[in-house]
């Protein structure tokens, strides 16, 4: 049975169908044999690469050098990605890449996906990751996180937790590293009202350097608190970088402007798309609300 007020539509690829009032898709999940199919193949596939992947490079990664040690997550990174493409169907399309800068300075990036806290891997030198402290007790994975020298934090205590991240970061800068910190703290869902951290801001006023946004759909193709990987193309916006000397108020500002903005952008192109993956409702309601304030109905949409 359909859902009320919608109708067939698409290449029957995702077993798709429009939600006319919302003007955006979603899928009929449970009828979908070969998205769920796929999905456990790949998540099993996942986990087991990985946990070979952490194995078999152990050796190498603990006698090697630093810099060279990164070989083991970034060949991973890889192979996960390669994955991704040939097993669960979906592609990745990265644009702006000549606006990082040279030597150090802070990534920030959209959090939406489990999927963006490795897929960066391979486009940076030699990252530092703020991270909770719990993952550094996971055999294997912890050991990996200490070798690379990531920032480990307790976010139980938000004044441990700064100076944490100062003294991680004043130790990254020292050596060029790029300082990667998730503006929000935690996954958001595509289209959800943004809650920026004041983490950021307290980085981009201590150390002076400049932050990279970086946009992205992920969460539409591999959402939080779910095992489906829908197929399609993932579209990541490296954006132009915010130069220090601002105030922290000002930073704030001009980073959500220019990160929401971008991901604003890629739901509005998706959503008319009869190949476009689900809408989860925060993002079938930030459509709504784009359209509205562009003085367009959903009824006169698509």
């Amino acid at each position: 049975m359909l859902p009320q007020g919608a109708t067939k539509t698409g290449s029957g690829r995702g077993c798709r169908f429009s939600d006319e009032t919302a003007g955006s898709q979603f899928v009929n999940e449970t009828g979908c044999p070969l998205l769920v199919l796929r999905s456990l193949l790949f998540n099993a596939m996942f986990y087991a690469v990985t946990f070979v992947y952490m194995v078999v490079f152990l050796p190498f990664a603990f006698l090697a050098p630093h810099k060279q040690a990164w070989f083991v997550p970034k060949f991973w990174a890889r192979s996960m990605l390669w994955l991704h493409r040939h097993v669960a169907g979906t592609k990745h399309v990265v644009t702006g890449l000549e606006k990082l800068p040279e030597g150090s300075y802070i990534l920030a990036p959209k959090h939406q996906s489990a999927w963006d806290t490795f897929a960066f891997l391979p486009w940076w030198p030699d990252p530092v990751m703020i991270l909770k402290r719990q993952l550094m007790w996971v055999p294997l994975f912890g050991w990996y996180v200490a070798k690379m020298q990531m920032i480990p934090i307790d976010r139980g205590n938000r004044f441990k937790a700064i100076d944490s991240v100062n003294k991680g970061a004043k130790r990254a800068i020292a050596q060029g590293r790029q300082i990667v910190i998730y503006p929000e703290g935690t996954r958001r869902p595509p289209g959800a009202e943004p809650n920026y951290k004041k983490g950021i801001v307290n980085l981009y006023e201590t150390f002076d350097l400049p932050v990279v946004p970086i946009a992205h759909n992920a969460g539409l193709y591999w959402p939080r608190r779910s095992f489906l990987r829908h197929p399609g193309t993932i579209k990541v916006e490296i954006l132009d970088p915010i130069q220090p000397g601002l105030d922290g108020e000002t930073f704030r500002r001009t980073l959500i402007e220019r990160t929401e903005g971008a991901c604003d952008r890629q739901l509005l192109a998706l959503a008319d798309d009869p190949d476009a993956p689900p809408f989860p409702e925060t993002a079938r309601k930030r459509v709504v609300e784009l359209r509205s304030a562009a003085g367009v109905s959903p009824t006169d949409a698509g």
